[in-house]
């Protein structure tokens, strides 16, 4: 992995690679980072993950438009993960009359709209609109639940692979059976993104074994207990896990916090792109 600094507008292609860009770094309530929001790019396509409430926002001053995004990828519901998909869909229906992409996983389908989008949009016409009369959804095959322990789905997406897996988010006292389906993805096997989870060395250690992964991209807070993973908790994990491990959902304090003298990378930062060959 090698790092550049974005120019903007931010390009939203690449000469082959595969490259990471965070709309954001923050947690849900940051003022100063918006939030752990990821667009991944390859080739002439993109995808992003997660579409939180700071996120257009966000693109609009890295000189990208809303309207200009070709598909969205959600992990689960919470506002800091899916506040601006209105604005994207709206946009989408009456100003570039195009229907973004959206993998959804149909387990999530109708959390997404019954619980997050429907009152905002679907009574704007009559009869009432439907999640796919504002995106083109694409549901990912589901993976045998054997194979990795935990419920996941698979899928290629212009040329994107694309591994979406359980995670234990929420509620606080769940386990991974009975907790609210919450997802992370593994890209291309290369790279480990949480999105939202507690803390799971299982996880970690698991697809780790399976694809030798690259970077793991992990949530964090600043204290232990709740549904994300405490940085203290974080630095017990093997030295080995935490050599290629980059914290990313953090909260405005960070700066009292040096990742890298307790093992990690360090923090993952929205001002760059992360470049894989």
């Amino acid at each position: 992995m090698r790092t550049e600094k974005i120019n903007i507008p931010l390009k939203l292609t690449s000469n082959g690679e595969l490259v990471l860009h965070f709309i954001g770094t923050g947690s849900a309530f940051t003022k100063k980072n918006f939030q752990n929001n990821l667009i991944i790019i390859k080739g002439n396509n993109h995808l992003v993950v997660d579409f939180g409430t700071k996120a257009s926002q966000g693109l609009f001053e890295k000189g990208v438009k809303t309207e200009d995004i070709q598909g969205y990828l959600i992990t689960h519901t919470h506002a800091d993960h899916i506040g601006s998909l209105e604005e994207a869909a709206l946009l989408g229906r009456y100003f570039t009359k195009r229907k973004p992409d959206l993998i959804i996983p149909k387990i999530l389908e109708k959390i997404l709209w019954n619980n997050g989008l429907k009152a905002g949009i679907a009574f704007n016409e009559d009869p009432p609109l439907t999640l796919k009369d504002l995106f083109n959804i694409i549901y990912p095959r589901k993976v045998t639940k054997d194979r990795y322990g935990r419920l996941t789905y698979h899928i290629k997406y212009k040329g994107i692979d694309l591994l979406i897996f359980k995670t234990n988010h929420i509620p606080s006292n769940g386990s991974l059976s009975s907790s609210i389906w919450t997802s992370g993805i593994i890209i291309d096997e290369r790279i480990l993104f949480t999105a939202d989870t507690k803390f799971d060395p299982e996880l970690l250690e698991t697809f780790d074994k399976f694809f030798n992964i690259e970077l793991i991209i992990h949530d964090c807070q600043f204290f232990t207990g709740g549904v994300h993973a405490g940085y203290d908790e974080l630095k017990t994990l093997p030295e080995r896990l935490k050599k290629k491990m980059l914290l990313s959902h953090y909260a405005d304090n960070w700066q009292n916090f040096h990742p890298e003298n307790d093992g990690f990378i360090g923090f993952t930062k929205p001002d760059l792109l992360y470049i894989f060959d």
